[in-house]
């Protein structure tokens, strides 16, 4: 089974990412869920954000790397929630040993250099979403494929941005279930 680094949104380290933890626990796989807002949670996206701000892109980055390392050399499935699906994204590309990436909600850019050599991706992702736009999903996906990933992308119709936090307005039970059944199915495969 997997050794997965879990990495919470701009919310913070709530109970949804534990849920989902202890989802992928009982499914076998190892998961670690790094706090990487040292205990502090946002009720909403506006609070959230100015916390990132607050904290620095790259503190953040820093906090996530310094989580992943001890793990690193075992291969790990990195994965995130909006916000920490962009770390996760930047933690997969940057480590040789990555064994997957499982995005929830999210996804970063990438340099044109970017390589990911037939790195399993999956991404998961609310249709129509107001801060994963189409035009973004296009680009890129395509950006994912030029670096060589073997990249798969699910999108939820009529699902809020962070459908699988059911203590969020858009939770959204059915578009979560389907989720997370897919997100199991790939991680068996890593």
């Amino acid at each position: 089974m997997a050794t997965v680094v879990l990495l919470h949104s701009v919310h913070g380290l709530r109970p949804a990412v534990h849920r989902a933890a202890e989802r992928l626990g009982a499914a076998g796989h190892e998961v670690l869920t790094p706090d990487l807002f040292a205990g502090r949670t946002t009720d909403s996206v506006e609070e959230g954000m100015a916390l990132k701000e607050e904290i620095g892109s790259d503190e953040l980055l820093r906090r996530a790397v310094a989580a992943a390392a001890p793990v690193s050399e075992r291969g790990v499935v990195y994965a995130g929630f909006s916000l920490g699906a962009a770390l996760a994204q930047n933690l997969a590309l940057a480590d040789v040993n990555a064994r997957g990436l499982l995005l929830l909600h999210g996804t970063s850019d990438l340099t044109d250099d970017a390589t990911a050599d037939d790195l399993p991706v999956q991404l998961h992702v609310a249709e129509p979403d107001p801060f994963e736009p189409d035009d973004w999903l296009s680009a890129w996906y395509l950006r994912m494929r030029r670096a060589g990933a073997d990249v798969e992308v699910f999108r939820y119709a009529g699902a809020g941005h962070l459908y699988t936090d059911e203590d969020l307005d858009h939770y959204d039970a059915e578009a979560a279930e389907q989720t997370w059944r897919t997100a199991l199915g790939f991680l068996e495969t890593l």
